[in-house]
């Protein structure tokens, strides 16, 4: 429930929750907007990511959950082409997940990866850093450029977002390839609970399944939805890759799709570091956000540009939300993440300037509709833009895609 400035002056008292300043609820413990998807608050202004990450911190039985791992791994290992399948960005989480399965775990799984098409250079240094120490096989699939520019640019207009192509395909390649190897088991990495409020908590397993894919992954709009938006030139052949299996074929297989970080507590920074100790995994600088988190989000070319749009949308960017991962870790007060969030929560990218070029529309294009998606109660002022710097690498991602004049 949504809580105007009036009735707050009505009450006399603003509640703990209620940020004056920019005329937001915000979570009375880390520093989440009321903008956020799911968002919820308790009687005390405490939002419910932080209630779930309580739950692990003091509730889960880990031990119990490490042997019920092993007792779910002893299922499949040895029984298949291989034990498992895992997706793999080659960011931290998926980095960590690969490496916990193979050296702690002792799996042989098959590595995936849905290439979205805008991968860092150092980001293809730390996957095959990876891949070769970890000896593992890797698949890797990356659809055509024009299907992508126009999937990009009509997820944009109808939802603010121009990531549906990897939304999509980041969820349904590996269980298309489950289907195709017969490797019945997948394991993701992070559980929903550690960072959002969909309706899935640390109390449980979670299973990654259809359900879950049509109710926030894909944006609601699926492959056969997609195709009737675009030219008549794009088929359905043309969007396999995005389509989710079909039931009847995924209980045939009896496919099961779970996090890892419903076994084992999830650490994100702790992770990073372990990474980078044991694979050589290295940190870089994300536009957007402070350099002490230089193991966030370091994949993609435009990772800046999605949170300058989450920010133009709902008044937030990836700096409010590392700082409030910090606050419930007991890493950071909430005078420390205020300040951070202030001086990086955002400011225009300067990739924005290779997007608008690759995708054909002017700025004033992209801010247009970008504020068309503005969620209340939150409203975007254009004139506090304040331009950010290029990366150190900026300036290869020409050669890498393909724009070198």
């Amino acid at each position: 429930m949504k809580m105007s400035t009036s009735i707050c002056k009505d009450l006399k008292t603003i509640p703990p929750f209620y940020d004056e300043a920019i005329k937001m609820k915000t979570c009375s413990k880390c520093c989440v907007l009321e903008t956020q998807d799911s968002i919820q608050f308790d009687a005390k202004g405490v939002c419910n990511v932080c209630k779930q990450v309580e739950v692990k911190k003091n509730t889960v039985d880990w031990v119990g959950r490490r042997k019920m791992l092993d007792e779910f791994i002893a299922h499949y290992r040895g029984k298949y082409q291989y034990d498992c399948i895992i997706p793999f960005s080659g960011g931290k989480d998926s980095t960590y997940t690969v490496w916990y399965l193979v050296e702690v775990c002792k799996l042989k799984p098959l590595v995936v990866s849905f290439n979205h098409g805008f991968f860092r250079p150092q980001h293809l240094e730390n996957r095959n850093r990876t891949l070769n120490k970890l000896g593992v096989d890797f698949l890797t699939f990356l659809p055509s450029w024009k299907i992508r520019r126009e999937l990009m640019l009509e997820s944009f207009r109808r939802k603010g977002d121009f990531c549906w192509h990897c939304h999509s395909g980041c969820y349904v390649y590996p269980v298309q390839l489950a289907v195709k190897f017969h490797v019945p088991l997948i394991f993701w990495g992070q559980p929903d609970a550690e960072y959002g409020s969909y309706g899935y908590t640390y109390e449980e397993i979670q299973e990654v399944d259809e359900r879950q894919f049509n109710r926030f992954i894909n944006l609601g709009i699926t492959a056969e939805d997609m195709v009737g938006m675009l030219p008549e030139w794009i088929t359905m052949s043309d969007l396999a890759p995005f389509q989710y299996p079909d039931r009847d074929t995924l209980r045939a297989l009896k496919v099961r799709s779970v996090h890892l970080g419903s076994f084992i507590p999830w650490d994100p920074r702790a992770m990073a570091q372990t990474i980078h100790k044991e694979l050589g995994w290295k940190f870089d600088k994300v536009e957007g956000i402070p350099e002490e988190y230089g193991w966030e989000k370091v994949e993609c070319m435009f990772t800046g540009i999605r949170d300058y749009l989450k920010y133009i949308k709902r008044g937030f960017g990836r700096t409010r939300h590392l700082v409030s991962i910090d606050i419930r870790e007991g890493r950071k007060n909430r005078e420390e993440a205020l300040s951070l969030i202030e001086k990086y929560d955002g400011k225009r990218p300067a990739s924005l300037d290779l997007f608008l070029k690759l995708l054909d529309i002017t700025e004033e294009e992209f801010v247009s509709i970008a504020i068309s998606h503005c969620v209340a109660p939150y409203k975007h002022d254009t004139s506090k833009t304040v331009k950010g710097e290029p990366l150190w690498d900026h300036d290869q991602w020409l050669d890498l895609l393909g724009m070198r004049e």
